[in-house]
């Protein structure tokens, strides 16, 4: 780990819990949460891979892929620069530089760039809420994280459809009030979805999350998981959650 990265007085480092990765967080812009460590279980890397994670953020699902995975190489593209510069001070924190590549760029430009058809996987924690009312300030960097105000779902889902080579396969979390849209938007990009995870609070509420595979240019069969529970009681994770949060293995 790099003892010489700069950390500023606003800013704070946080354990991801798994083989002493750390991500630096700034508390007045939008902070990581469980969704990105249940995709970075989710999510499969396989020895030799290339992996591109769009909308990066901070970087912590690629730190956390660098470790869970066994993808020789991660590239991540977020379009807010002070994102990117606190991205690229997490890697080199962690000593990942020859890893973990961060770059700057715009999701809906991918399909003309020079990623296209790069990459075996392609992961994305893109915003949920595209009612695009009631925002405080629309320009702030809590509220492009949130909301699709600088990409939709289908910029999204069509970046990762051009970023893929044929047979490489695309990982994302949403909300399952979108699932609707995300298969029909998968199927307009050739991006076939194989396997559907619901994520609930607690064993008998309703899933908040779901957790999608798609494969592009794959065969149709969809392939419903078990659903993933996060508490056994208030403030107790289950088992598999833990599990997640503190697996040292890669898959």
């Amino acid at each position: 780990m790099d003892e010489k990265v700069q950390i500023f007085d606003y800013e704070r480092i946080d354990d991801l819990h798994c083989k002493g990765l750390k991500v630096i967080q700034n508390p007045n812009f939008f902070c990581f949460g469980i969704d990105a460590v249940l995709l970075s279980g989710f999510a499969r890397g396989k020895k030799g891979e290339s992996i591109l994670d769009l909308g990066t953020g901070t970087g912590v699902i690629p730190i956390l892929l660098s470790a869970k995975t066994k993808a020789e190489s991660i590239t991540a593209l977020e379009i807010q620069q002070d994102s990117v510069e606190m991205a690229q001070r997490s890697v080199a924190l962690n000593g990942l530089q020859n890893k973990i590549k961060i770059i700057q760029g715009d999701i809906k430009e991918v399909p003309k760039s020079s990623l296209a058809r790069k990459f075996h996987v392609v992961t994305s924690n893109p915003p949920y809420m595209n009612e695009g009312g009631g925002l405080v300030n629309p320009d702030s960097a809590k509220a492009i994280a949130r909301h699709e105000i600088l990409c939709s779902l289908e910029d999204v889902i069509c970046a990762a459809s051009m970023a893929l080579m044929t047979g490489g396969r695309f990982y994302m979390v949403h909300r399952p009030h979108r699932l609707a849209d995300i298969i029909v938007l998968c199927r307009k990009y050739k991006l076939e979805p194989k396997r559907v995870r619901f994520v609930h609070p607690f064993v008998d509420k309703a899933p908040t999350m779901v957790l999608i595979e798609a494969g592009y240019g794959a065969n149709p069969m969809i392939k419903v998981e078990a659903p993933l529970v996060i508490y056994k009681s208030a403030g107790e994770y289950t088992e598999e959650i833990y599990h997640i949060y503190y697996e040292e293995g890669q898959v």
